[in-house]
C-alpha cells in the first residue's frame, strides 16, 4: 500500500499525506505501481469524459479533457516532453543537451512541441464517437504510465550527477517490466479488443523507437525523457484509435 501511495503522490496532484521517513528507496520500490496509478487516472479520466460529454459538444469536449489530463500530473510529463524537445532539437553536443534539458526556461521547441501534442490530443479525441472517446480517455494515461517502467529498466540514467531518472533505474526489474507491458496489453484488450491489441503495440513500438533515439543522443533517460515519453504514448495511442483502419475494428 505504501508503494502505491507513493506511486500517487509522485504521478498526480492528489493531496495525499507524505510519509516522515519516506526516502529514495521508497520512490524507486513505487515504479511497481506506476501501471496501477495508470489505471486509476484512465478510469477517472474516463468517467470524467462521460460527464463533459453529456454537457459539451465533442471539441469543447476534448478540450477539456486534455486539460484534464495535464491537471491530473500537475504537467510533470508535458514539462519533460518541452525539455527534451529543447534538448534533442539544439543540434549539440551530449553534454550541451544535458544543459539544456536542465535549464527551467521554455525554449521555441519545447513551445513547439507542448502545442502540437495538445493539438493532436485534441483533434483525435474530437474526431471520435463519444463512446469510443471514453475508452481512448481511458487507455491513454493507463498506457502512458506502463510506460514509464519500460524507460527505466531499457535504458541508464544518463546523467552521472543523479538526476530524477536515478531514482527508478536503479531498482527496475525485467519481472516488472513484463508486468507493466502486460498491463497496458489487457487494458488494450479490455476496451477495445484485438484493435487495442494493435493500438498498444503500435505506443510500445513508438516509445522503442524513442528510447533508441535517447540512448544515441544523450546515452540513457533521465526524469524529462522518460515525461517525454508518456506524453508520446498517449499521443500516439489516441491517434492510433483515430486512424481510419483501426475503425473498421472498433
Amino acid at each position: 500500500m505504501n508503494r502505491l501511495l507513493t506511486a500517487i503522490r509522485f504521478l498526480t496532484v492528489v493531496p495525499l499525506p507524505s510519509a516522515d521517513d519516506e526516502t529514495a528507496e521508497d520512490f524507486a520500490r513505487s515504479v511497481v505501481m506506476f501501471p496501477v496509478v495508470g489505471l486509476l487516472i484512465g478510469g477517472a479520466s474516463a468517467v470524467f469524459a462521460c460527464g463533459v460529454s453529456l454537457v459539451l459538444p465533442p471539441l469543447p469536449a476534448a478540450v477539456v479533457l486534455v486539460a484534464w489530463l495535464l491537471v491530473v500530473s500537475g504537467g510533470l510529463h508535458m514539462d519533460g516532453l518541452s525539455d527534451t524537445a529543447d534538448g534533442f532539437f539544439s543540434s549539440r553536443p551530449r553534454e550541451q543537451i544535458l544543459e539544456i534539458m536542465k535549464d527551467s526556461r521554455v525554449g521555441a521547441m519545447g513551445v513547439i512541441a507542448i502545442v502540437l501534442v495538445v493539438l493532436l490530443k485534441t483533434a483525435a479525441l474530437a474526431s471520435l464517437p463519444t463512446s469510443l472517446s471514453l475508452k481512448a480517455a481511458f487507455l491513454a494515461p493507463a498506457c502512458g504510465r506502463c510506460v514509464l517502467v519500460l524507460g527505466t529498466n531499457w535504458l541508464p540514467n544518463a546523467r552521472t550527477e543523479g538526476g530524477l531518472a536515478s531514482l527508478f533505474c536503479t531498482d527496475c526489474s525485467w519481472g516488472q517490466v513484463l508486468s507493466a507491458t502486460a498491463v497496458a496489453f489487457g487494458a488494450g484488450w479490455c476496451v477495445l479488443q484485438y484493435a487495442g491489441l494493435i493500438v498498444i503495440s503500435v505506443a510500445l513500438l513508438t516509445i522503442f523507437v524513442f528510447l533508441v533515439h535517447c540512448y544515441r543522443k544523450i546515452g540513457g533517460v533521465t526524469g524529462d525523457t522518460l515525461g517525454a515519453s508518456c506524453e508520446l504514448a498517449e499521443v500516439t495511442i489516441l491517434l492510433a484509435i483515430a486512424a481510419r483502419p483501426l475503425q473498421t475494428l472498433t
